[in-house]
């Protein structure tokens, strides 16, 4: 079974809302100074888990349970949308629309890596 358009198209939008408010989580995420060494690294987390909590959501919805492959299927999606989160969160004035997220996911990537 793998994740059905609907779901998916409810993880991308779950994602765009995250981008968005990403300030909101990296005013979160500096709260817990200095029991974290990175707040980028732990707003993405707070947000990605805000994420896969809406997907198993979805799924307890729809009174179903998430195959293994659907599972790796998430993973990917977050994966694939990684790069232009964690940008939102250090540069969170410039956001990216979904069209221009896809182009330049594999840019977005390489400008990440190098500013680590």
């Amino acid at each position: 079974m793998a994740i059905s358009k609907e779901n998916k198209d409810f993880i991308d939008s779950l994602i765009d809302y995250y981008i968005s408010e990403s300030e909101a989580y990296t005013q979160i995420a500096e709260n817990f100074v200095p029991e974290v060494e990175s707040i980028p690294d732990t707003a993405f987390g707070i947000i990605t888990g805000c994420v896969y909590s809406g997907f198993l959501q979805a799924y307890q919805n729809q009174q179903q349970t998430p195959s293994l492959e659907d599972m790796i299927e998430f993973n990917e999606i977050i994966k694939d949308r990684a790069a232009l989160i964690k940008k939102a969160i250090i540069e969170p004035n410039k956001e990216p629309s979904k069209e221009t997220d896809k182009e330049n996911s594999d840019d977005s990537e390489t400008e990440i890596k190098e500013d680590d």
